[in-house]
């Protein structure tokens, strides 16, 4: 009897023992993690929302580059806004203490990084670790565009676009090249013959649809998501850039079968003039930019970068075309504050102003004003004798950037038409001897400026 007693008791003790143990462990589940924040989903250092698929390949790739030193930083528009607006917050988060996934956790398909090419040091070895990692990538090599007026080297391939993807996620790695004035320069995405057009939805990316040139960013490191990642310090500036970052090369093929047939011009006269042009549009270039005022190479300016990838030596000015809406007041003091006096003023802002400095060594600046009508733009021009205007027509046009004498500057995109308005079909031909009232096919008269307002404005010229 006292055996069994003895086990009674020991098996109610076992049995009271549990369910306290039972008891504490939900009491704690449905009562303390409440009041404490102590549940899985919302303790202190958990990760909430950070099992998804783009920010597990994000953490990869960037252990991936941080491991081998490879200098990669985000330029995905979307998550660089999204940083934007909420940068005191990512600016204030210390490593590893993000609770939600907020940035890297945004579904989609792609997130986005660059990496600028020069100060890539191990290429082939991070290819073959990234692959050991589980990560499928693709390399998208073309020629390099500068060096298509040489032969011998024409056919040298350069890394433009490495994509690489885990599981259903991919990363865009954009190989910027540096280029001649100081920007960045990216290639076109372009899909050999062997590569499998299903192995990423191709159509989504947002870079490489053409090539692109940007300023050259200053850096800065952040946590995003509980991971350490650079970006660009100033990232709406990024951001706005890159609709209007296409670019087109010039045409160097071109402009070697252009000597061959018509000599270039290689006298002392003709060096000196390319010279003071190249300065003086360098100089106009950073007047303009420090204003905020965007321009293009127009005229003569725009058909010898066309043409022959140089600056015509009989040209004897520099032209540059601005749109109407973009003009400034102080333009013309700060044209003369940079050392380039008005040489004369021509017409209003509401019609055909036409603005025209005097550079060093007898050489001219010349700023055409454009405006814009309903199906075309035009920009004027006046006599100085006479007063009688014209009116210059041409195609509606976008601008592209492009690089000439070691400048990224713009030009139309669509530069065909843009020249052929202006100089006919014709226009591969050197023409020496120049009529700006009749020689252009697209000049038509436009009237005369009345006496009373004349008198005002040639006492400049």
């Amino acid at each position: 009897m006292s055996r069994i007693n003895k086990n009674v008791v020991l098996a109610l003790l076992t049995l009271t023992s549990s369910a306290f143990l039972l008891f504490q462990l939900y009491y704690y589940k449905h009562y303390l993690s409440t009041k404490n924040g102590a549940g899985l989903s919302k303790s202190k250092g958990s990760r909430i929302g950070f099992d998804s698929t783009q920010w597990h390949a994000v953490k990869k790739f960037i252990m991936l580059t941080s491991n081998q030193n490879v200098p990669v930083f985000l330029i995905d528009p979307l998550i660089l806004e999204l940083i934007n607006k909420n940068f005191e917050q990512v600016k204030n988060t210390s490593h590893g203490s993000t609770t939600q996934c907020k940035f890297f956790c945004v579904p989609r398909d792609f997130t986005t990084f660059a990496l600028q090419y020069h100060l890539w040091k191990n290429e082939e070895g991070w290819f073959r670790i990234a692959e050991n990692m589980g990560f499928q990538c693709l390399k998208i090599e073309s020629k390099d565009p500068r060096l298509d007026g040489i032969d011998s080297l024409s056919g040298t391939e350069i890394p433009l676009h490495y994509i690489c993807k885990l599981a259903t996620h991919a990363i865009h790695l954009v190989v910027f090249h540096e280029r001649s004035g100081n920007y960045l320069w990216h290639g076109h995405l372009r899909l050999k013959e062997h590569i499998d057009r299903k192995f990423v939805p191709f159509r989504k990316l947002q870079f490489g649809r053409y090539p692109g040139a940007f300023d050259r960013p200053e850096l800065q490191q952040v946590t995003v998501d509980g991971l350490e990642v650079l970006i660009p310090k100033d990232p709406m500036h990024f951001v706005e850039e890159v609709p209007h970052s296409r670019f087109i090369e010039c045409r160097y093929k071109e402009a070697r079968a252009f000597f061959q047939q018509y000599l270039d011009d290689n006298t002392v006269e003709a060096v000196a003039f390319r010279k003071s042009a190249k300065e003086l549009l360098q100089l106009a270039a950073k007047t303009l930019n420090k204003l905020g005022v965007p321009f293009w190479l127009s005229s003569g300016t725009c058909l010898g970068w066309y043409r022959q990838c140089n600056i015509i030596p009989y040209s004897k000015d520099v032209d540059l075309g601005i749109f109407i809406q973009d003009y400034k007041s102080d333009i013309i003091l700060a044209f003369q504050d940079a050392g380039l006096p008005l040489k004369h003023k021509f017409g209003k802002v509401e019609d055909s102003l036409e603005l025209s400095f005097q550079g060093k060594d007898d050489v001219k600046l010349d700023v055409f004003f454009f405006y814009e009508e309903t199906d075309h733009m035009w920009n004027g021009g006046t006599q100085a004798k006479t007063g009688k205007k014209f009116k210059y027509l041409f195609p509606k046009f976008t601008l592209c950037w492009t690089e000439f004498v070691d400048m990224k500057v713009h030009v139309p995109c669509e530069t065909l038409e843009y020249i052929e308005a202006n100089y006919g079909k014709t226009w591969k031909i050197p023409v020496k001897t120049w009529d700006w009232k009749r020689s252009p096919p697209n000049v038509q008269p436009n009237g005369i400026w009345p006496i009373s307002e004349w008198d005002e404005v040639i006492q400049l010229y």
